[in-house]
């Protein structure tokens, strides 16, 4: 806000992150190089050194990455496994056969699926992407579970919505180059399936929003949609993020004690929905992430590359 003193979240990133932002959004439009250009299962879509990032080739990889995401949901973090996740040791749901999975393998790190198995690079980290088309004929979104989305599904008829979720990576991986591949692999994704917004559910760790309500208060106040981008959480979930006054949140102190996924998506220019749900199960507290294509921060497009060709394998 001109004269307030107070500083919008894109500016208080630049100036902790330097060079990674720019302040104007990109065009909407798709390289005509990359259309009709559909990715297939176990397609390369980047490579950096020993670490590549493609779609999951079959049932085999799917359980390698349900097994990634119980290792990092349920062991490091604070997930409550039921019975059924206890024993098969994965995390996965109804909605893992209609999606694609993202995988960052490393061919550096070989592993074996089963004992005297073949030798295989490992999968260190992964995305859950769920078209829309896909998700209508199945049920709708899982983000819908949370949050009102078909109040913008309506409104933006017009477009071409995708959901992501069920992002994590193995922790000695937890580096710039692994996430850059990743994020390389979804520009790809968006680009070759013609999408126009990305949305899906952000956690930060914990349960109790009055904990958290450095970190609610600045998303609420400094990163919320606009009107024609607004959602809220569902009325019997909903958790109000405004907990503390606009001019008394620290909001360096708050951006920094957001998790690196979610200062990621404001970087890229995400919006972020009214209220935050409660996950008990996952130990998270969960708000919307709302991304509009066109709305992308130019400068990341023009890093990865119009035909997301920077890490093209």
């Amino acid at each position: 806000m001109a004269g307030s003193g107070i500083l919008s979240p894109m500016k208080i990133v630049r100036k902790i992150t330097p060079n990674k932002l720019a302040g104007r959004p990109a065009p909407r439009w798709i390289p005509q190089a990359m259309l009709g250009k559909m990715p297939e299962a176990g397609q390369s879509l980047g490579k950096v050194g020993p670490l590549e990032v493609r779609l999951s080739n079959g049932a085999k990889e799917l359980k390698m990455s349900q097994r990634l995401r119980f290792d990092v949901f349920y062991k490091e973090m604070s997930a409550i496994a039921d019975a059924q996740t206890q024993l098969t040791r994965l995390d996965r749901d109804s909605y893992d056969d209609i999606c694609d999975h993202m995988l960052v393998v490393d061919h550096n790190s070989q592993v074996r699926n089963k004992p005297f198995s073949k030798l295989k690079p490992q999968i260190v980290g992964t995305y859950r992407l769920l078209r829309q088309e896909l998700a209508e004929l199945n049920g709708g979104f899982y983000t819908a579970s949370e949050f009102d989305i078909q109040r913008i599904l309506d409104r933006h008829s017009d477009l071409n919505f995708m959901e992501l979720g069920r992002s994590c990576v193995l922790k000695p991986y937890r580096t710039k180059k692994t996430v850059e591949l990743l994020w390389h692999g979804i520009w790809s994704y968006v680009l070759m399936h013609n999408v126009d917004v990305m949305i899906g559910c952000a956690s930060i760790e914990g349960t109790d929003p009055d904990l958290l309500a450095q970190q609610l208060s600045f998303l609420h106040h400094f990163a919320s949609a606009p009107e024609e981008w607004q959602v809220a959480a569902l009325p019997d979930q909903y958790v109000d993020m405004n907990r503390i006054a606009k001019d008394k949140v620290d909001q360096r102190a708050a951006l920094r004690s957001l998790p690196p996924l979610i200062k990621g998506y404001l970087r890229l220019g995400a919006f972020i929905g009214d209220g935050a749900v409660i996950d008990h199960q996952f130990g998270t507290t969960d708000v919307l992430i709302i991304m509009p294509v066109s709305k992308l921060n130019s400068r990341y497009i023009n890093y990865y590359g119009q035909d997301a060709s920077r890490y093209a394998s």
